[in-house]
């Protein structure tokens, strides 16, 4: 008998989804393959009062899972893209990446329909330092707060007044079916995403011969192209939860064209950089942006900024 194959997740609602929706195109792929959710919780999930860059970075979604997949008790971990580091753990990889949803960022507000809207000094719910770095390019004038916790606890609390809007990826909300919550999206290449959001990955132990048997039909190519520009670029650039870092990379019949940027959350300074490749080589084009983005002064920005 063959036994089944179990996916490490965390216990959120749209972490839930996103194993539901790898566990349907498994058994779509493999009529009768058993397939078993592990819910886990991690510390990244437990820690609410502090932003992740004052408690150790995206890493803290994941250590958890990649432990269960260690002792056996996983075999696979479903993950949002742009909640994984750059680097992996060692003995663990990236088995299959998923069609990408839509990767903008989503301006979510009860009164005010654009960024433009809000009055002086509004309050902005966000703990994301990509964010804040974009948020201070075009409104300096705002109070920019710490806001975490899963989807529908952010929604809550700009529903409670704390905030007068808050920032959200359009991906999650949408697969949680609230796309009607989003107000306006901020989009590409004028705002830009976290490198490979809006993408659901699956991590695996690396060597894993029956694991990647299961995956391989589960990967979109232009998908890996674009995703896999954007964390080089990323990884280049020494990127974590703790600097201001954005990238979004298209892929068209000609070929990539990656967009990446640098900021400052504190004083809204912003660098940017874009180059476009013929070729089918998304780590040489990511390494190429974020060399452009350093010869601009970049290294000043990726100090850690709190």
């Amino acid at each position: 008998m063959t036994p089944p194959l179990r996916i490490a997740t965390r216990k959120s609602a749209l972490a839930l989804w996103q194993a539901e929706h790898v566990a349907g195109l498994l058994r779509q792929a493999h009529p009768g393959l058993v397939v078993e959710l592990v819910p886990l919780s991690t510390r990244g999930d437990e820690i609410l009062d502090r932003s992740l860059a004052t408690i150790g970075g995206k890493g803290l979604f994941l250590k958890e899972l990649e432990v269960a997949m260690q002792d056996g008790r996983a075999d696979i971990a479903v993950h949002s893209l742009k909640d994984v580091p750059a680097a992996l753990e060692p003995g663990f990889e990236l088995s299959a990446i998923l069609p990408r949803a839509d990767a903008a960022d989503a301006f979510i507000s009860n009164h005010y329909a654009t960024l433009a809207d809000l009055p002086n000094g509004a309050r902005v719910g966000t703990s994301s330092l990509r964010r804040q770095a974009q948020l201070r390019a075009v409104r300096g004038d705002l109070q920019l707060l710490d806001l975490r916790g899963n989807v529908n606890t952010r929604l809550a609390k700009l529903d409670e007044g704390h905030y007068d809007a808050i920032i959200l990826a359009c991906a999650g909300v949408e697969r949680l079916g609230m796309a009607h919550r989003i107000t306006t999206r901020l989009a590409s290449p004028d705002w830009l995403p976290a490198p490979g959001q809006g993408a659901i990955a699956v991590e695996s132990r690396l060597g894993d011969a029956r694991v990647a048997g299961l995956l391989g039909a589960l990967t979109d190519p232009d998908t890996l192209l674009a995703v896999n520009a954007e964390r080089a670029m990323n990884e280049r650039l020494g990127g974590s939860c703790a600097v201001a870092i954005g990238a979004w990379c298209v892929v068209a019949e000609y070929g990539l064209t990656l967009h990446g940027m640098v900021g400052d959350a504190l004083t809204g300074e912003l660098l940017h950089a874009q180059a476009d490749s013929t070729t089918d080589d998304p780590v040489t084009l990511g390494h190429q942006v974020a060399a452009m983005l350093l010869d601009q002064g970049a290294a000043a920005l990726l100090q850690p900024q709190r």
